[in-house]
């Protein structure tokens, strides 16, 4: 790796800091620790580290004590681990001084984890970014050694995007008939379009989607390894899709993908769904009451943004309305088998251990059609397995308490139980 290439790359990337327009996330970075950041493509990875250089300009650091590279420059094409320390080298011919350090996607450089473990070990400051849930695996975790905090980015939460679209939520703005119509609108594009941080820049944001699945999809899963079989790809990925409210084992999806004319094993369809869910397009949900086996080869899965959920749905309001509980839940409490859903006997769409909470979805709590009662029944069964500390329906457009077997069930629209309300 030639040194004024390295410099050149330096200098620019050095000058644009103070330029990005951020929109702050909710998170608060603890001063003496490292990170770990991962995440979907176009989550807003990047700009967390924008918002972090930019606090840190805040607060009195020099521009040119800090090095921000992105290995996907163009520019950086070829680079090996051995080549990482030039970085240093590099930064510290041209200003004399130890940079906190800014790696954005790094996993494009193999073995990058024991250059990071050095990097803290010599008392940097480091912060990295990838788009392959793999740089979490207990593997690299062993390398890092504990010396990262370890944070999964998702897109925009819905508070997020309405800070992002200038839709505050400042003093009664949601008592005014205006100001709550104004939220409406916005939730109803964040359900449809998803919360991709950039998408809120384009008008035609289904384009804008379809740009970014196409990355993934070619990019990060198919190129990436190797995978010749599109067709058989492209299916599985739409019949996912289709089947998000539904719990989906390796055999049946493989029989579905095979009927649609691209033939296919079952070991080649678990490794497309392994590489899916590294590229943090799909998160697997599994049934709290399963056997080992029907945990691991039977789950629900969902889409980790809405947007690109609804690139694959012609009519999919019931299916986009679970999938977004699923993401505001998995974003909440993690993906590690952190949520649940219940199936033996009855079924619960979600159960949280961590706070004893199941959890109903449903779209339209009309009881003409027995649905409100159907609801209620399975959320007073679930309590008789599992302790239940709270019950939740989340609804459409419906909200009122609901006093059965003497329990509490609160019925909760989406828009307002995903604002926290």
């Amino acid at each position: 790796m030639n040194k004024n290439v390295l410099k050149t790359v330096i200098s620019d990337n050095m000058a644009e800091i103070p330029k990005y327009r951020v929109n702050l996330r909710n998170i608060r970075f603890e001063e003496a620790g490292n990170y770990v950041f991962a995440g979907m493509r176009r989550a807003g990875k990047s700009y967390l580290l924008y918002q972090r250089m930019q606090e840190l300009l805040a607060n009195g650091v020099k521009n040119h004590e800090m090095l921000y590279i992105n290995f996907e420059d163009e520019r950086l094409s070829g680079m090996e681990s051995a080549d990482l320390n030039l970085l240093l080298e590099t930064h510290l011919e041209m200003h004399g001084v130890k940079p906190v350090l800014f790696l954005d996607e790094i996993q494009n450089v193999s073995g990058w984890e024991k250059f990071a473990r050095r990097l803290a070990d010599t008392q940097h400051r480091v912060y990295i970014t990838g788009s392959n849930a793999k740089m979490l695996s207990a593997e690299i975790q062993t390398t890092l050694g504990g010396r990262y905090i370890a944070v999964d980015v998702y897109p925009y939460d819905f508070k997020e995007y309405l800070n992002a679209s200038n839709t505050g939520l400042t003093g009664n703005a949601l008592l005014s008939t205006q100001g709550k119509a104004a939220v409406l609108s916005k939730f109803n594009d964040y359900f449809r379009f998803g919360g991709l941080p950039e998408s809120l820049a384009f008008s035609s944001k289904r384009d804008y989607l379809n740009s970014i699945y196409q990355k993934i999809y070619l990019g990060d899963i198919a190129a990436r390894h190797s995978i010749s079989n599109l067709p058989a790809l492209r299916v599985l990925f739409k019949k996912l899709a289709e089947s998000v409210m539904q719990p989906v084992s390796y055999n049946r999806i493989t029989n579905i993908v095979s009927s649609a004319g691209a033939k296919i094993s079952v070991n080649t369809i678990i490794n497309y769904i392994e590489h899916a869910k590294d590229a943090w397009l799909i998160t697997p949900v599994q049934n709290i009451a399963g056997k080992i086996a029907e945990k691991e080869n039977k789950p629900k899965y969902y889409y980790t943004d809405n947007g690109i959920l609804n690139l694959f749905l012609l009519d999919g309001t019931t299916t986009l309305f679970e999938n977004l509980v699923a993401i505001n839940l998995l974003r909440k409490y993690g993906r590690n088998n952190s949520v649940f859903f219940y199936n033996k006997g009855i079924e619960v769409d979600f159960y949280i251990p961590e706070t004893a909470t199941a959890i109903q979805v449903c779209y339209n709590l009309d009881n003409a059609d027995g649905t409100m009662d159907r609801e209620v029944s399975a959320l007073m069964k679930i309590s008789n397995f599992l302790e239940c500390r709270q019950l939740l329906i989340i609804t459409g457009d419906t909200e009122k308490t609901i006093a059965a077997g003497g329990k509490t069930i609160e019925a909760v629209p989406l828009w307002k139980w995903c604002l926290g309300f």
